[in-house]
């Protein structure tokens, strides 16, 4: 169940649109409203959980189990291998300004609403694919795998909410707290090699413990 835990944080808490929104709202110092969007982005997460929990669980049958985690082992550990070598790029585009750039483009998506709050962070995470990436894989691969059902996928649902709505809000903590280190681009490839490695060891525990033993 740790497994669980680690691929959320490595796929929750890596830079992506609600995060860099939330950096970028923590260096301008709008906390408040931030942190509704927060909230927006655990909920939405809720929702996604329990909708591809529940039905996920009906549809993953035994046979398939052994396909579908050789599959997901193999795709956790491309999304490794893709973070580990985007943290170089992302050190490039640090020090040629393309990471605000990213972030005013993020900014503009929310131009209607003039401050992200609540309704933004739900709206916004329903519609982000990186959202589907951290779920598909634990309730399809893991949940069966750790025999999660019935109740317990929504208590789990609510733990990986509160996972999700610390994902963005550490973000708005760095940006409001730690300007200066946060400009300094090694920091950012110290966390996506970190990120990355935790998700190869994901994918190795589980082509090992649901693949190798079942052959």
């Amino acid at each position: 169940m740790v497994e669980i835990l680690l691929y959320a944080f490595g796929i929750m808490y890596t830079p992506g649109p609600a995060n860099l929104l939330s950096l970028n709202a923590g260096i301008n110092g709008e906390i408040r409203n931030t942190l509704r969007f927060c909230m927006g982005v655990a909920c939405a997460m809720f929702m996604l959980f329990l909708l591809f929990g529940y039905t996920g669980a009906l549809l993953v049958t035994p046979n398939s189990q052994l396909v579908i985690s050789l599959g997901g082992s193999l795709y956790i550990t491309y999304l490794a291998f893709k973070i580990a070598r985007e943290s170089k790029g992302m050190s490039e585009e640090f020090k040629s300004g393309q990471v605000e750039t990213r972030q005013e483009e993020a900014q503009k998506k929310q131009a209607a609403t003039k401050k992200i709050g609540f309704r933004s962070g739900l709206m916004l995470q329903l519609l982000n694919p990186k959202a589907f990436v951290a779920i598909l894989p634990i309730v399809s691969v893991q949940f069966p795998a750790a025999q999660i059902s019935g109740a317990s996928i929504l208590i789990w649902s609510l733990l990986l909410a509160c996972l999700a709505f610390g994902a963005p809000g550490s973000y708005l903590l760095m940006g409001s707290r730690l300007r200066k280190l946060i400009s300094r681009p090694r920091y950012f490839r110290l966390l996506n090699f970190t990120m990355a490695l935790l998700l190869l060891y994901v994918a190795v525990e589980i082509a090992y413990s649901q693949v190798y033993l079942h052959l």
